[in-house]
């Protein structure tokens, strides 16, 4: 079962920890690291991250897990800005699109907004023709 694989897992990292350890102060380039990301890296480059799966994984997580939280706290910042007690009766769609758009500010800035009122009135003119 799942459950028996990450068991098995757990057991063997401590392991898997103390051989890694022997291993990379004998390896020249290894000891030099100074970075999660460069060691990372090191670790595919010197065929070391199939000899210790579990610490690659360990060290693959711990560099995502900055990016992660970054993100949501970003959202969760943009969401106390743009839900004031003012708008605290907003629609979900609205808060949701009005987020988008706070919480991606480079992607937004790119917008004419001559353009987008363009398209908005050439829908408005079909509609009208179509009637």
């Amino acid at each position: 079962s799942i459950q028996n694989i990450f068991l098995n897992k757990r057991e063997r990292l401590p392991y898997e920890l103390k051989h890694y350890e022997l291993d990379v102060c004998k390896h020249p380039d290894l000891r030099k690291i100074s970075t999660l990301s460069k060691l990372c890296r090191s670790l595919v480059e010197s065929g070391k991250s199939i000899m210790y799966p579990l610490v690659d994984r360990l060290i693959r997580l711990i560099l995502t897990l900055s990016v992660s939280t970054t993100s949501s706290k970003r959202a969760f910042f943009a969401m106390k800005i743009v839900k004031t007690r003012l708008r605290s009766k907003m629609e979900d769609d609205f808060l949701r699109s009005s987020l988008v758009v706070y919480i991606e500010k480079e992607i937004a800035e790119k917008f004419n907004i001559n353009e987008i009122i363009d398209d908005f009135s050439e829908v408005k003119d079909r509609r009208v023709q179509f009637k």
